[in-house]
């Protein structure tokens, strides 16, 4: 794994990384609000103003933005057209192979723990205002992506300590659900999947990494990283090589907060696809 590089910081917690064909990074500051854009050249700017608790970022297929945090919405040239509205937070998102948005729904408070969680579901939107839940009993809903053939769904569960992986049909629903994984010493929050079906994992357990784990649920990479929450990570760039890691600290520069990290990978990250909804 190449040399890791701090492009940008001195936000809070950061989440739902996302790169466009341009090379533009997209993050969000989940408790001081906002979606950021940064630039190739290294400039940053607001991609949607004040917005908070945006868990999950997809690009959509006619411009824009697909944003989550009290609903699930599609952002283009500053107006919001509302997707999905649950009656529940909402947390990290996903496109499946038919631009369809896969998310996941919050009933409790993402902070606390040491207590019985009132748990969550996973919704597949179908269309504005259309969906379909997939399945429930998430305890914390974080890091949702699919396999490389796009069979497996994996969807990080922060409060078991484990990610779930369902298979995926994609006109049917998710069956079959089983751990991953499941660790004492994990704390999944975002994750990302390579071509060849690594699952890397960020883990705000305070190990201070991206971990990456085989399809049989054993842990094969790990990416070291100077911050107690790492909080998610994307691949892209030309070659899909690029891999951005965000956090919600720097134990480095402590001054410097939530940060964003670059590196890259020798095995490509899976292609994305763009919603169409």
């Amino acid at each position: 794994m190449a040399e890791l590089e701090a492009l940008a910081w001195g936000y809070g917690l950061l989440e739902g990384p996302r790169l466009d064909d341009a090379g533009n990074l997209f993050f969000s500051d989940v408790p001081n609000g906002g979606v950021y854009q940064l630039s190739p050249d290294g400039t940053v700017s607001v991609a949607v103003p004040k917005r908070r608790g945006v868990g999950g970022i997809a690009l959509h297929e006619e411009g824009g933005l697909v944003v989550g945090g009290r609903n699930v919405c599609h952002v283009l040239d500053g107006v919001s057209r509302v997707l999905y509205q649950p009656d529940s937070g909402l947390n990290d998102l996903f496109v499946d192979a038919l631009g369809r948005v896969i998310v996941g729904t919050l009933r409790d408070d993402p902070f606390t723990f040491g207590k019985q969680r009132v748990a969550g579901e996973c919704w597949r939107v179908e269309a504005e205002g259309t969906a379909i839940e997939l399945y429930g009993d998430v305890a914390l809903t974080n890091g949702i992506g699919l396999s490389p053939d796009g069979r497996v769904l994996y969807h990080s569960d922060t409060a078991v300590n484990g990610v779930w992986a369902h298979d995926y049909d994609p006109e049917g629903g998710a069956s079959g659900r089983r751990l991953l994984v499941q660790l004492d010493d994990l704390q999944p929050d975002g994750l990302a999947v390579d071509e060849g079906g690594t699952v890397w994992i960020a883990d705000v357990s305070g190990s201070g990494a991206v971990r990456g784990f085989s399809p049989g649920g054993e842990e094969v990479a790990r990416i070291d990283v100077p911050a107690k929450m790492v909080t998610s990570l994307c691949f892209g760039g030309p070659d899909r090589r690029d891999v951005y890691i965000v956090t919600a600290d720097n134990t480095e520069v402590p001054e410097r907060e939530g940060t964003v990290f670059r590196t890259r990978a020798e095995v490509p990250g899976c292609a994305v696809a763009k919603a169409s909804i």
